[in-house]
């Protein structure tokens, strides 16, 4: 019994792949795909620059919190002190960093929409089906990635 239904199930699959790799096929003539290089795009975009400098200037800061605030830990001789000042530094700390990796994700998160944005624009425009990641594609003739460069090369 089990046997058989493995057997139908079998059957069943290969007759929907069939079916399906006929559908695809049909329509493969008007079907129009293009890759972008995803990390190329990124590396150009005037925002992410912006933005990585913004976010490396912040960090630079808060470096500097790190180094003043274990000096003045330092310049403290009472350990009830100082273990209440090294908790007041911790939790400041932790606050300041959290601020800054929220700023960046929102920001970064905003770009990722511009671009997905963009592509979704580009893609209408050439009246392309399926635009992939260059990465998840071992071949095609049509890259956009030059175009999408262009794009976000300028900064708003």
């Amino acid at each position: 019994m089990k046997i058989r239904k493995f057997f139908f199930a079998v059957i069943a699959g290969l007759g929907v792949s069939f079916c399906m790799n006929n559908f695809v096929l049909a329509d493969s003539a008007n079907f129009k795909t293009a890759v972008i290089d995803v990390g190329h795009v990124l590396d150009s975009s005037a925002e992410i620059k912006k933005l990585n400098k913004e976010h490396n200037e912040q960090i630079d800061e808060l470096v500097l919190y790190i180094n003043d605030a274990r000096k003045e830990i330092a310049s403290v001789s009472d350990e009830n002190k100082k273990k209440k000042l090294e908790e007041k530094f911790r939790k400041e700390l932790l606050e300041k960093k959290e601020k800054i990796d929220k700023n960046y994700y929102d920001k970064l998160t905003d770009i990722d929409k511009d671009i997905s944005k963009t592509v979704e624009q580009l893609a209408k425009e050439n009246n392309y089906d399926l635009i992939l990641s260059k990465d998840a594609v071992l071949y095609s003739k049509n890259d956009l990635t030059p175009s999408l460069v262009k794009t976000v090369s300028r900064s708003k």
